[in-house]
């Protein structure tokens, strides 16, 4: 009865509009109190959870997210992905989901990419003739390819709490984050017929055409070199994670003053107080999580929502669909690096009782927060992308609706029960079983 009060208590505080790091030490406490009215021994237990040279690239690469605004490598990439897309109809559509895909390849999370992608392509869309209301849609819809492509903040975290490789978890991704964006370009391009007031750039001779795009290359070439070198330095075995987030936030630097010569002292402090404010936040959270996942294991709660889930079918399939739905409603009241926290040690002694490798969980649980965090009453990214796009509820739901039902629910599916979309990467590059 205390661990459903514990998680009720929990989320209760959440929807209220408790800060997050608040809210979990609550039902820390809420635990502790209950069980060991002596419960100082699990101080231990947060500092020990934060001794992790792993969790490190995460305040790193979130610094890397912010610093691409500033140094103007964001842009860059926008204009890159409309000199290819541009002049198609629907092309700025499907360049705003290629640029969401592309800032989530370093900046690993999906509130940076609707902060940063939003601010530049809502008002650059809207002078195209796309509707406010549908652009705001799209844009926080792509985002979630911020923690499907690595590196992925929301797999540091699920690696850490259930002590899988990092490395395993960003590729059990890439392909649930490529069908997505697919989707998301196919339905953009059929959703823009509807647009009548919809202006598209003339088309070009091909000759022309591909000189616009090198020429937007070599502009952008500083900007395009950062995920190959963040990505191929992780799979190439040359870095670690937080070794590359290093290097991101480094090259940033050098590129955004020497290079670009947008980056100033103002807006560099600027982005080091984000990045430090943000990573506050997290290790905060970090440590209420440790103690309640200590407390959560002393109790057995895994094993007691395990045992209750198989005692109301023993169906693989059914079990599955019981966990997506759990997933998404959390997704829906969480952002998604807490949702990830909360769930991954409830659940993952479940899935290794039904055969779900962890790996695959791991894609399991991108997908389901992932469109848990778009998807209302809650949605947490998509009331994210409203702020900046400033349209009402009422405005942007239906789209939002169109792009989770048609492009991400099917991925979601396929990933949970098609075992080989989330392990096949992982065994080809990194030969695990």
């Amino acid at each position: 009865m205390h661990i459903v009060i514990n998680l009720l208590l929990l989320i209760a505080l959440i929807v209220i509009g408790i800060p997050i790091p608040f809210a979990f030490m609550a039902a820390a406490f809420y635990m502790g109190i209950m069980f060991f009215p002596d419960f100082s021994f699990l101080t231990t237990v947060g500092f020990r959870s934060l001794s992790s040279l792993t969790l490190l690239s995460i305040p790193l690469f979130i610094m890397a997210g912010s610093l691409m605004s500033s140094a103007g490598i964001a842009e860059r990439l926008v204009n890159f992905a409309q000199s290819m897309l541009g002049r198609m109809r629907g092309g700025m559509g499907a360049a705003v989901v290629v640029s969401c895909g592309i800032f989530g390849a370093i900046s690993g999370t999906c509130s940076a990419a609707v902060a940063c992608i939003g601010t530049i392509m809502i008002p650059r869309l809207e002078k195209l003739g796309y509707p406010r209301a549908y652009t705001t849609a799209l844009v926080s819809c792509a985002s979630v390819l911020g923690q499907l492509f690595p590196p992925s903040v929301p797999m540091i975290l699920f690696a850490w709490v259930t002590q899988q490789s990092v490395a395993a978890c960003f590729l059990s991704t890439v392909l649930p984050g490529m069908l997505i964006m697919i989707n998301l370009c196919v339905i953009n391009y059929f959703m823009c017929k509807k647009f009548p007031d919809l202006k598209v750039d003339p088309p070009l001779p091909a000759g022309e055409r591909n000189r616009l795009i090198a020429a937007t290359a070599r502009r952008g070439m500083w900007s395009l070199l950062m995920p190959a070198i963040i990505i191929g330095g992780i799979y190439g075995g040359v870095a670690t994670p937080t070794e590359s987030a290093a290097i991101a936030v480094g090259y940033s630097i050098i590129i955004g003053i020497f290079v670009h010569r947008e980056l100033n002292p103002k807006s560099l402090w600027k982005s080091f107080c984000i990045a430090a404010t943000t990573s506050g936040v997290i290790c905060m959270m970090l440590f209420f999580v440790a103690m309640m996942g200590r407390l959560y294991a002393m109790q057995q709660v895994p094993q007691q929502i395990a045992n209750y889930l198989l005692g109301i079918s023993d169906n693989r399939i059914v079990i599955l669909l019981m966990v997506n739905v759990f997933l998404i409603v959390i997704g829906m009241l969480m952002d998604d690096l807490s949702g990830t926290l909360l769930t991954a040690a409830l659940l993952m002694p479940l899935m290794r009782e039904i055969g779900v490798h962890p790996i695959h969980f791991a894609a399991i649980m991108g997908t389901n927060m992932g469109m848990g965090n778009v998807t209302p009453p809650c949605a947490p990214i998509l009331f994210l992308a409203a702020r900046i796009g400033k349209v009402s509820f009422n405005e942007y739901i239906k789209p939002t609706m169109i792009f989770i039902l048609f492009a991400q629910l099917p991925v979601v599916l396929l990933t949970t029960f098609i075992p080989e979309l989330a392990l096949w990467l992982p065994r080809l590059i990194m030969g695990i079983r």
